[in-house]
């Protein structure tokens, strides 16, 4: 059975951001920084191609041009000036038009300018901690769904039992830290990856250009369990966020206003009981 947040945040299905049988390119853009993304992608494969064609070219001429038969003789040039300059000179332009574009996405995708809300993202051992400090501070703990409680449109190992949920078109904020070791939050569709460390707090953003469901893992091998730790973000309309929201202050809230205690993962729990046997 869905949880009532998933439930909540349902609508139109939107776009599914996540793997696809026999998928070879990038996975499609759901935000303006997996936009960035794939342009720069597409360039530096470009570049790629033009280098392959172009080497191998100069192969296929240099053995008909030079082959035994036509230089029964071989030079005995040792050196040619302009040559060696051309082979430096070009390498570094090629350098310089690939540097340019990265340092400027690096540094887009480095901080949120004008945040329209702040997450806080917590990897622990092995699960996510949200917090939205922005909406009076609530925060709740994410996990898969079991295999055995898998409802319909909901993916094995990549659907989880509560979702983060950001309105769509807003510029999110992550804030990112670890509770034990080194974790990573990372969705593809939404170009977003982030490392979380123990006692460090990095920073990035996303923004959902649709509606949809975007998937993500952990991709930094944590530990016994590092497969426990999907992550599913739904992008939902302003509106629906809000009404989302004024539900989870009451569900993720302790009479004190402060956040309820962390239970532990129990499916985590059985799966290192059964590992330590």
């Amino acid at each position: 059975m869905a949880p009532a947040t998933a439930q909540q945040a349902d609508g139109p299905p939107g776009m599914v951001g996540a793997p696809t049988p026999w998928g070879v390119a990038l996975q499609p853009s759901g935000g303006i920084i997996k936009t960035e993304i794939n342009s720069f992608n597409n360039l530096i494969l470009w570049i790629m191609i033009g280098i392959v064609a172009f080497v191998l070219a100069l192969i296929i001429y240099c053995v008909w041009r030079f082959r035994e038969s036509a230089n029964p003789v071989p030079s005995r040039t040792s050196h040619n000036t302009l040559l060696e300059v051309a082979w430096t000179v070009v390498p570094v332009l090629i350098l310089v038009v690939i540097a340019i574009p990265s340092f400027r996405l690096i540094y887009f995708q480095d901080r949120a300018r004008d945040a329209d809300l702040t997450i806080n993202v917590q990897g622990r051992q092995w699960y996510w901690h949200y917090q939205y400090p922005d909406h009076g501070n609530f925060a709740f703990d994410s996990r898969p769904i079991p295999d055995d409680e898998i409802g319909p449109g909901q993916l094995r190992t990549l659907s989880v039992d509560e979702p983060m949920v950001v309105p769509v078109g807003a510029n999110v904020r992550i804030l990112t830290t670890g509770q034990d070791v080194i974790h990573s939050f990372f969705v593809p569709s939404l170009g977003v990856q982030k490392y979380t460390i123990p006692g460090r707090t990095l920073e990035t953003w996303f923004r959902a250009d649709r509606e949809g469901v975007f998937y993500g893992q952990c991709n930094n091998i944590c530990g016994v369990n590092h497969w426990f730790m999907p992550i599913e973000v739904r992008a939902v309309s302003p509106e629906r966020f809000e009404a989302w929201v004024a539900e989870a202050r009451q569900r993720f809230a302790r009479a004190d206003g402060t956040p309820p205690a962390v239970a532990a993962a129990p499916a985590a729990e059985r799966q290192l009981a059964e590992t330590r046997r």
